[in-house]
């Protein structure tokens, strides 16, 4: 069974699958980034102090930094 979780509350390392987002409104910068439903993602740094994430979107091989307060409306599930 897979659960959704925001990228927000992933572990350094993890993998994901984006599933879907919190909210309709989310920018469309996301959809350019990458970040669309069915892309595998991975954590690769984590901020202190509730700093950004740096996610990498495995497909292209790039890395984003988005804030931590963006991850949260973006779900997606482990693999």
């Amino acid at each position: 069974m897979q659960n959704k979780i925001s990228l927000d509350k992933l572990k350094k390392g993890e993998k994901a699958i984006i599933h879907s987002f919190e909210k309709d409104d989310l920018p469309a910068k996301f959809y350019e980034l990458g970040f669309t439903p069915g892309t595998t993602i991975q954590i690769k740094h984590k901020a202190p102090l509730h700093g950004p994430i740096c996610i990498n979107i495995i497909q292209d091989n790039t890395l984003v930094a988005i804030r931590r307060s963006e991850a949260s409306l973006i779900l997606a599930n482990r693999i």
